[in-house]
């Protein structure tokens, strides 16, 4: 197995780690040249997302990652991958991709001084550490959309179809179970 993992700007690095740590193959997506490269999943990692979606355009990967993620590609984004993938953001005039219905809200928890770490109940999994580093989280979830994670109240993970999104940065952890519920997404489990 291989995933593509979006390396323009953000936590890729962490990402690759992670799922190399879990015996699976990654490459960086770069240009739209990697793009042809097989790929049975993909991770938009955590970053800045007004960045990562003006380099996505400027490299001419957004129209081939839209219809690779809208076709059914497995897809796993961590805090600005959830608001590359949010059909709405609440206070954003801006969308990206759009593909998965539901409503963020972007830096919801404050500035860089607001981030924080805890440990909460991830469906399916158990118990899992959360990092959020000037996270959002989801205000709401459109039609079969599914929380999978609430943190004080708030959605802070949810899976659509194909389309898993975390608010919190898995990646910045020694815990691989929210990696390992990716990789069963893509074997179909």
């Amino acid at each position: 197995m291989v995933v593509g993992v979006l390396a323009v700007q953000g936590a890729f690095a962490e990402h690759e780690k992670m799922l190399k740590s879990i015996g699976i193959g990654t490459f960086q997506i770069r240009n739209s040249a990697d793009l042809d490269k097989d790929m049975e999943g993909l991770v938009l990692p955590g970053g800045e997302s007004t960045v990562m979606g003006k380099l996505i355009l400027e490299l001419g990967m957004f129209d081939i990652l839209k219809k690779k993620i809208s076709e059914g590609l497995p897809t796993f984004g961590t805090c600005a991958g959830l608001l590359l993938l949010a059909q709405h953001i609440d206070n954003d005039n801006r969308t990206y991709f759009a593909t998965m219905p539901i409503i963020a809200k972007r830096n919801a928890y404050g500035r860089q001084l607001g981030s924080f770490s805890t440990v909460s109940d991830f469906k399916g999994v158990g118990k899992v550490p959360m990092e959020f580093i000037r996270a959002p989280y989801i205000e709401s979830l459109g039609s079969d959309a599914v929380a999978l994670a609430t943190v004080n109240g708030k959605i802070v993970a949810a899976r659509y179809e194909n389309q898993l999104v975390t608010a919190f940065h898995p990646e910045l952890t020694n815990d691989t179970s929210v990696h390992e519920y990716f990789a069963d997404m893509i074997f179909g489990r």
